[in-house]
């Protein structure tokens, strides 16, 4: 509204809603619920989603304008209408900002450019302001006010919002993003050893060899060489003599 009473010309969509409220004979918070409403239905063709925000924009916006304007004071000469243009063009740039940023949904308004920009793939600067322009000619062919100032916020407010918005936008986690405190590396798989035949431990901790080893171990192979005939002699190694028998 601050816009509104500088006198030196509205916003773009003000003046349309200006406009419209003239035309209609209807109050000027009453006047932008009704054409939200009807900017709802150009949303169809670009396939914009609606969120939580764009239900309070449309509930909120235009009864917090009656309210501002039934208590904002007339400014009184032109540093005060100047005033009035900078301070206004500013903070409608920076909250329209903050409210987009924050990424519940768009205003029915704000809607539109959302969806251009992302069907065309322009930047932010020139969408806003071809929209800008086209609603002040509409609202200015129903009757409302145009100034010096609808021409500066037509102009200025695309690039204001394509400069604050980086900068408050929240990040939103994704489904991608590694959880905290889990490692996402994995470490190389050793190769598998064979596994060894265990054998039962004895009481002292050591391992009793089986029958076969025993056998194996136990049974002396033979060993033969050449006589001096010839012939091949076997030998055998001598076993030991048992404890008490004779040699």
């Amino acid at each position: 509204m601050l816009l509104v009473h500088s006198g030196l010309g509205a916003a773009s969509w003000n003046v349309l809603t200006e406009g419209t409220a003239r035309t209609l004979g209807i109050s000027f918070g009453w006047a932008t619920n009704l054409i939200s409403l009807l900017v709802l239905l150009a949303w169809i063709p670009i396939r914009e989603r609606p969120g939580p925000g764009t239900l309070l924009n449309i509930a909120i916006v235009g009864f917090a304008a009656d309210a501002t304007a039934a208590v904002l004071p007339s400014p009184h000469g032109l540093l005060s209408q100047a005033a009035y243009l900078a301070l206004g063009l500013v903070a409608l740039a920076f909250f329209d900002a903050l409210y987009l940023g924050a990424q519940f949904g768009s205003g029915p308004r704000d809607g539109i450019m959302t969806g251009l920009v992302r069907l065309t793939g322009r930047p932010i600067a020139a969408v806003r302001t071809g929209i800008e322009v086209s609603v002040a000619a509409a609202g200015w062919l129903l009757g409302g006010t145009v100034g010096v100032g609808t021409v500066l916020i037509a102009l200025l407010l695309g690039p204001l919002i394509g400069y604050f918005l980086p900068r408050v936008t929240v990040t939103l986690p994704t489904a991608s993003t590694p959880q905290r405190g889990r490692s996402t590396s994995r470490q190389p798989s050793q190769p598998s050893q064979p596994s060894q035949p265990s054998r039962p431990p004895l009481a002292n901790g050591r391992h009793a060899r089986t029958h076969d080893q025993v056998k194996a171990t136990s049974t002396p192979l033979p060993l033969t060489c050449s006589a001096p005939e010839g012939n091949p002699v076997e030998l055998r190694p001598r076993s030991k003599a048992r404890s008490g028998g004779s040699s």
